[in-house]
């Protein structure tokens, strides 16, 4: 590399632009995080509730059966629900997915006269799985690429906290070194001619 003043102002531009790249990624990691901790928090939550309804829906289908016979032909009446809105929202340029339920009235698929509280009930806790198993799913894959950007930006700003930030000072203050020795050769060069012509407007 040329010891050249110019050189020198890219190093420096290049040091100021790597340490606001280097904040910005330590600003998106630590946003990042917490938006995955609470995440974490929240399928913990999620899935207790998919685990209660489910012990209350069995519990409720065993009664049923108890009280009704088998329930096992109004079960295969069950209509397939594959209505599932998919959106996204944006976090430190992460794309996170929001999922619903298109249809989210809770409606019996079949005759109250051929039922009874306890089939009901079964029905219900099993929709309450339902709800709770898409939104289970949309924090799962929210959480796969929070944790894939977090490797990621960890990564980048590691690399210019322990190598590019470090380089473009050593090549600063080598250029600078460097630079200020010229100056300093150059103004004992100066001194010396100016020296030698005092000398020569004596003689």
């Amino acid at each position: 590399m040329l010891m050249t003043k110019g050189n020198l102002l890219n190093a420096k531009s290049s040091l100021k632009l790597a340490k606001m790249g280097y904040e910005l990624m330590d600003r998106k990691h630590i946003i990042l995080m917490r938006e995955l901790s609470e995440m974490l928090e929240d399928a913990s939550v999620l899935r207790q509730k998919i685990d209660s309804s489910y012990e209350r829906a069995y519990l409720a289908l065993q009664k049923a059966n108890i009280t009704m016979g088998k329930v096992a032909q109004l079960a295969d009446r069950m209509p397939l629900d594959n209505e599932i809105d998919i959106k996204f929202r944006s976090v430190m340029g992460v794309e996170i997915p929001k999922v619903s339920m298109v249809s989210s009235k809770r409606h019996f698929p079949y005759s109250l006269s051929q039922s009874n509280s306890r089939l009901d009930e079964a029905y219900l806790e099993m929709q309450k799985v339902k709800e709770n198993t898409v939104k289970l799913a949309q924090i799962d894959v929210g959480m796969f690429r929070l944790a894939k950007a977090i490797q990621t930006s960890r990564k980048r700003a590691n690399a210019l906290k322990g190598i590019v930030i470090p380089d473009l000072e050593n090549t600063i203050k080598l250029i600078s070194d460097d630079l200020e020795e010229k100056e300093r050769e150059s103004f004992i060069r100066m001194k010396l001619v100016k020296k030698q012509k005092t000398k020569s407007a004596q003689f």
